[in-house]
């Protein structure tokens, strides 16, 4: 009962950011796709990197001080370091349409982007590329996205610790909060190695479960009472998001509304930003609301947003039979 109750709260979306919008790839021959949000007037942007693995492109660009200080789109991706391919269909897109930063004769989009591992689910030798990235432009709009089991989330798994047969379903997440006229929506690709938890009540959600498949066991409290870990392979997990608002933000600022942010997936998955996950955030400022309630509340808003996207993202999934292997879902358990 307290499954269907979680999501039926109402959680709002990245999309109730004025000035950008959403679109999914989800490919149909195995569980992997992309999800870009698109800001293709520019948004002032800032990323944060905590796991010890990451996949990642366009992340040192973010830096305070380095130059460009505004991006026109932002892709997550399934297919480990192959889905960064998809980053330059979305780079096309963006050109076709005349956005991007004037350098001389052309226009250049700048897209960041973050991946997670999912090649344990299906065929391997699929994973997305410049086409699927083009095509979750395609589908981009401004109403909520789709959460579960589709886009970056496609192949997405949770609680893997103690082994990848005895993980849960993982998926991708919205939500947003308003406060003083001023939104803040996160958008999160949860395939943690980890446990997610509610951060409200402490509840397990989705995570490891027990040798026989039938009950979930709880990682921290394993490992704290000696049950090792299996040997893991660095960045085989892995959780990505972005945080956008419609605050006018410095480059700066941005930056450390991504280092906010983290205290969501701090609060809903454990452990988190461990040596095999390479946990990133991006932050997008569009600057549509000239003033703010300042950088305390920022990051208060963020950290909720992502902790809530992130418990989202399991709860909307479905289970998945890949390989031999049955992965339930939340709402299974």
């Amino acid at each position: 009962m307290r499954i269907p109750h979680l999501l039926d709260v109402p959680s709002g979306a990245i999309t109730d950011v004025a000035g950008l919008s959403v679109g999914h790839f989800t490919d149909t021959r195995r569980p992997t796709g992309c999800s870009v949000v698109l800001v293709p007037e520019g948004a002032v942007a800032g990323v944060d990197v905590r796991g010890a693995a990451p996949g990642t492109r366009e992340t040192d660009l973010l830096s305070p001080t380095n130059t460009v200080d505004r991006v026109h789109a932002v892709l997550l991706s399934g297919g480990s370091a192959f889905g960064l391919d998809a980053a330059g269909g979305v780079m096309r897109w963006l050109e076709e349409r005349g956005f991007g930063l004037p350098v001389g004769p052309v226009r250049v989009p700048i897209v960041p982007a973050a991946v997670l591992f999912d090649l344990m689910v299906g065929d391997a030798r699929i994973r997305p590329d410049a086409n699927a990235g083009y095509a979750a432009c395609e589908a981009a709009g401004t109403q909520a996205p789709a959460e579960g089991g589709v886009g970056a989330g496609a192949g997405a798994l949770v609680g893997k610790v103690f082994g990848h047969e005895r993980a849960m379903k993982g998926g991708i997440g919205t939500a947003s909060v308003r406060v003083g006229g001023v939104t803040v929506g996160a958008l999160v690709a949860c395939n943690a190695l980890g446990d997610v938890i509610d951060p409200d009540t402490g509840a397990l959600i989705a995570g490891a479960r027990s040798e026989d498949g039938t009950r979930m066991i709880d990682t921290r409290r394993a490992l704290l009472a000696g049950e090792p870990p299996i040997p893991i392979l660095a960045g085989t997990n892995t959780t990505i998001g972005v945080i956008a608002t419609d605050a006018a933000l410095t480059k700066a600022q941005a930056s450390r509304l991504a280092q906010g942010a983290h205290d969501g997936l701090a609060r809903a998955i454990n452990p988190v930003h461990t040596v095999a996950d390479g946990d990133t955030l991006f932050a997008l400022a569009t600057g549509r609301v000239a003033s703010h309630p300042g950088m305390m509340v920022l990051a208060t808003m963020a950290a909720e947003v992502v902790a809530k996207a992130t418990v989202r993202a399991v709860l909307a999934a479905q289970s998945l039979n890949e390989n031999g292997l049955q992965f339930p879902a939340a709402r299974d358990l």
